[in-house]
Formats: C-alpha cells, sequence, structure tokens
C-alpha cells in the first residue's frame, strides 16, 4: 500500500485551526485568577495581606518550573535513544506538550476553576496542565517512531480529554489521593499509549528493525533526559501538594524512593546478562520507577523506610519487565511498546496504586494526630462518616477507574488513527526522521596542511576512513584508496577532501 507522508497542507491547515481554536475559546472563557489581576493590591487590603510574597505564585512557581523543565526536555530527551529518531523524539513531544496544556487549561478549567461563566487561570493551573500533558508524553513513548504528529495531535486531543475526565471522577467523586499521579498520570497514560499502539500493530515492522536501536552518541543524549527526570521528580510528586508538612514529606518520600530504585536496577541489570554487564536501556528507564511507584503515597505518613522499600520493588519489577515482559508482549500479545513505558510506568504505577490503598487503610490518628488526619484525609471534617477502610477502598476504585478509562479510551482513539489520511509512514520507514523532518547531509572533511605536501612524496591522504555523504536513503560504497601523489605535480597550498 503506497504512504503519502507529505503533510504539506494538512499539517499546517491542522496547526492553524487549532490554535485559532485555542485563541478563541481562551477570550471567551479564560481570566486571571486575583491573584494575578491588577486588582490585586485591592485583595491585599481587604484581607490585610502585607506583603506580595504572601502571592501563591511565589510558593508555586520553583515547583513549576521544575515540572516544566521534566515535560519538555526530560520526556523529550528520553526518547531520543533511537538512533535516526532525535528530532522527532524532542520536537513531537515539544509539539504536543505546546498544544496540550493549552487544552488542558480549557479542560480542568471547566472541571476544576469555573467561576461565574469564566475559568480563573493561576499558576496553579498550569501546574496541572503540565501534570496533564506529562501524561500524553508517557502515551508517546508506546507510540514513538510510528505514528505522524498529525495522529500525536488528535491523540493528544483525545488523551487530555479523557485524562480530564478521569481525573476529575478519581479527585473529587470517588474522593481517592494521588499527590504523584501514580493513578491518573502514570497507570492512565500507559494502558491508554499500550492500547493505541495495540490497535496500530504494523506486521511488518521488522522491516525497521535496524533503526529501531541506539547507537552510543542516542543513548548519551537519552541518559540527559533520565538525569532532569530524576533530578526534577520530588518536584514533581510534591507540586501540588498542600504547603507545609504534605509538601515536604512529598518530596522526602520521593527523594528516597528514586535513590533505591538506581541500585536495584544496576543490580537486576548486571544478573539479567550473561556476561554480568549493565544495560543502558535499564539505566535509562528503570531507575525512574522509584518516583513512579511513590506517587500515590507520597505525601502520606510512608515513612522513610517505606519509600525505601517502594523503590527497592520498584527498580527490580522494572528492569524484569525490560528484559523479559517487553519482547513476550510484541511477539504474543502484538504489543509493539517503543520505549517500554509498561515497564517504567504501567507496572510501576500499579505498584503506587497499591501502596497508596494499603498506606491509606493503615492510616490513624496515631499516626497522623487528630488534625494531622482531618489535614491530610477530611476523616470527620468534609468527608463525614468516612473512615481509613472506605479511603483504602476508594484509592482500590481509583486505580480500577484509571485502567479502565485508558483502554477504553485507547481502543477508541486507536481506531481513529488507524484512518488512513493521517499521514502515517510505512512499516519499512518507521523510525526515520527523515519522513517528516529536513535533515541535511553529514559531509565529513579533512584538512591537509601546506607542508604535508612538501614533506610527504607517498600520499597526500591521510590513512584514516572518509565518509561521504550519506542520505537516508541509500548506502554509499566504500571510497576506494586515493592513489599516491607526485611531488612534481604541482599541489595546491592546502587541500579539502571530502
Amino acid at each position: 500500500m503506497a504512504w503519502n507522508t507529505n503533510l504539506r497542507g494538512r499539517l499546517p491547515i491542522t496547526c492553524l485551526i487549532l490554535q485559532v481554536t485555542m485563541v478563541v475559546l481562551f477570550g471567551v472563557f479564560v481570566r486571571y485568577d486575583i491573584q494575578a489581576d491588577a486588582h490585586w493590591w485591592l485583595e491585599k487590603k481587604r484581607k490585610n495581606i502585607s506583603s506580595d510574597v504572601e502571592n501563591e505564585f511565589y510558593y508555586r512557581y520553583p515547583s513549576f518550573q521544575d515540572v516544566h523543565a521534566m515535560v519538555f526536555v526530560g520526556f523529550g530527551f528520553l526518547m531520543t535513544f533511537l538512533q535516526r529518531y532525535g528530532f522527532s523524539a524532542v520536537g513531537f513531544n515539544f509539539l504536543l506538550a505546546a498544544f496540550g496544556i493549552q487544552w488542558a487549561l480549557l479542560m480542568q478549567g471547566w472541571f476544576h476553576y469555573f467561576e461565574e461563566g469564566h475559568i480563573v487561570l493561576s499558576v496553579e493551573n498550569i501546574i496541572q496542565a503540565d501534570f496533564c500533558v506529562a501524561s500524553s508524553c508517557v502515551a508517546f513513548g508506546a507510540v514513538l517512531g510510528k505514528v505522524s504528529p498529525m495522529q500525536l495531535l488528535i491523540m493528544t486531543f483525545f488523551q487530555v480529554t479523557l485524562f480530564t475526565v478521569n481525573e476529575y471522577i478519581l479527585l473529587n467523586l470517588i474522593e481517592a489521593k494521588d499527590a504523584g499521579g501514580s493513578m491518573t498520570i502514570h497507570t492512565f497514560g500507559a494502558y491508554f499509549g499500550l492500547t493505541v499502539t495495540w490497535i496500530l500493530y504494523r506486521k511488518n515492522l521488522d522491516q525497521s528493525k535496524q533503526r529501531q536501536s541506539s547507537v552510543y552518541h542516542s543513548d548519551l543524549f537519552a541518559m540527559i533526559g533520565t538525569l532532569f527526570l530524576w533530578i526534577y521528580w520530588p518536584s514533581f510528586n510534591s507540586a501540588s501538594s498542600f504547603h507545609g508538612d504534605a509538601q515536604h514529606r512529598a518530596a522526602l518520600n520521593t527523594y528516597l524512593s528514586l535513590a533505591a530504585s538506581v541500585l536495584t536496577t544496576a543490580t537486576v541489570s548486571s544478573i539479567v546478562h550473561k556476561k554480568g554487564k549493565l544495560d543502558m536501556v535499564h539505566i535509562q528507564n528503570a531507575t525512574l520507577a522509584g518516583g513512579v511507584g511513590v506517587g500515590t503515597a507520597a505525601e502520606m505518613m510512608l515513612t522513610p523506610y517505606g519509600a525505601l522499600i517502594v523503590g527497592f520493588f520498584c527498580g527490580i519489577f522494572s528492569t524484569l519487565g525490560f528484559a523479559y515482559l517487553s519482547p513476550f508482549l510484541e511477539s504474543r500479545l502484538r504489543i509493539q511498546d517503543t520505549c517500554g513505558i509498561h515497564n517504567l510506568h504501567g507496572i510501576p504505577g500499579i505498584i503506587g496504586g497499591i501502596v497508596g490503598a494499603v498506606t491509606a487503610a493503615y492510616s490513624s490518628p496515631d499516626v497522623y494526630g487528630a488534625p494531622g488526619i482531618v489535614h491530610s484525609f477530611g476523616f470527620g471534617s468534609y468527608k463525614v462518616d468516612w473512615n481509613k477502610s472506605m479511603q483504602g477502598r476508594s484509592q482500590i476504585f481509583g486505580l480500577l477507574l484509571s485502567l479502565a478509562m485508558a483502554l477504553v479510551g485507547g481502543i477508541i482513539v486507536g481506531f481513529i488513527l488507524k484512518l488512513p489520511f493521517w499521514g502515517q509512514a510505512a512499516d519499512e520507514n518507521c523510525f526515520e526522521d527523515s519522513v517528516y523532518w529536513e535533515v541535511h547531509e553529514e559531509v565529513n572533511t579533512v584538512y591537509i596542511p601546506e607542508d604535508l605536501a612538501h614533506k610527504h612524496s607517498t600520499s597526500l591522504v591521510p590513512a584514516m576512513p572518509l565518509v561521504l555523504p550519506t542520505t537516508s536513503a541509500s548506502i554509499v560504497p566504500p571510497v576506494p584508496p586515493t592513489p599516491p601523489v607526485s611531488l612534481a605535480t604541482s599541489a595546491p597550498s592546502a587541500a579539502l577532501v571530502h
């Protein structure tokens, strides 16, 4: 079947329509929150606020910066491990995130921040929008290299919509706790993406198998993404928590869990290799599993050693998933998971949901104190006749809801993306930047100094392999050796050999 990947008409029109729609909707619905409005000085006088430092911006913006860097730099560079797909990994992640945060501000605004006919916009909104888009970045990892930018925009539109509905039901109706998004972000994003890639199964993907691997420098770039994510993950899990002890505790628990997952990842990676070597895929991904696994319980009284235990097991199960489960899913269940998001986000996300349920079920005034348990869970306050067992059950219901929404939504969106007019590449052209990007030829030049021509009578060309201009469409055969140059020949003062 012939595939038309020329997006000259379709992509610009789609991007333009989406952005104009965003402008119109923002103009109709979105207004500044009072803390971002010019009337803030009147609010200060009314509430007897003495300093601008009391503005929410100064509490939340540092966390927002960290989360923003994770979404655009961390997730983007983590997916640059493919040898011929670096432009697309970073560029398409940039594109879907930029559109996704705008749509998320609207969707989440209608559900959570709608007052007197308008969405009030503050720093808290943009943090929540980044959380929503993080789920889209997770799902992107499953279809990386196999979809067009058109498909990614459509997929992001539907996923942000479903994410917002799922989040609202889970947090506001079921009243589950999920500070770091183990259920709403990671579990939902992972199984949504896995379901989409299952529907979009490509039976001849082996024709692009060579490009599906990494090279030395691409793995190094991906490791940059890993380090960004690893460093900023405590901010990610604590950004939406209450100021004070809850936010402090969430950062500490995440910090410890991440550290533990690094050591267990290295342990298992060495064990599963026949010669005891480390696998860069494991180090890039499974070392982050502790941050995913501790997300739901991050602000709970998990205890420091409990956080270490969560990271310990998440690192083990994630690494084993990359070593054994991913090949099984592809060969038996036809799930072509490019980045292994099932192992980094899916399994640890489920672990995180279970850990959150158990921790909530064992919460008590003896652990939290009477005011603390009201502040953390609302027992005896807005949750009338609510107890720890009911909270534990609501956590499990939240996990099951996220899985159900992801699977059903992924099937529907997968069939929409399977339509033939989205500009997707053929199976033999997957994982290749030049399908959608202008990729310049690589030309290496060797400079031969003037004095070299006078001192050596045998050859002016160094004994090194020369790299000719290469393109993705062809492989140039090796260059035959250059014949010796006689000193009698008039040599130029300097020569450039291509």
